[in-house]
């Protein structure tokens, strides 16, 4: 029989995903480098940041205050570093939780990478910055 996972729907919850997140990022070959070596992230300064990130965006508590583009605009990040945080957010969702707000974080996450990607993709149509 399978046993039911709780849907995400506390600040715990939030935790509990992005530590589990990021844990996997870390473990990863090809965003490890991005995180750790390129940007050079000092964890206990960033994963506060992500519940906050994660709180506003899922819980819809308005805690988080940043502007997170700038910060990843100058990384060298592709298509696959974006695909790859997408797999490792859904695993990490799926492992987790289920149901109505599991779905929408995984939704959400798409779309935050999505958007991502196309703001940071050279565009060679552009006038600006070629």
């Amino acid at each position: 029989m399978a046993t039911s996972l709780p849907d995400l729907s506390t600040e715990a919850d939030i935790v509990k995903l992005v530590d589990t997140f990021y844990a996997r990022v870390n473990a990863d070959a090809l965003l490890r480098p991005v995180f750790n070596d390129v940007a050079q992230v000092d964890w206990a300064t960033h994963l506060p940041t992500m519940y906050d990130f994660w709180s506003s965006v899922l819980l819809g508590t308005s805690r988080y205050k940043g502007r997170p583009f700038a910060k990843h605009f100058p990384l060298p990040i592709k298509a696959e570093h974006f695909n790859q945080w997408l797999v490792l957010f859904n695993a990490s969702v799926d492992e987790l939780f289920e149901g109505p707000k599991a779905t929408d974080a995984k939704t959400k996450a798409q779309n935050i990478g999505a958007m991502f990607e196309h703001r940071m993709t050279p565009n060679p149509l552009s006038l600006l910055g070629n």
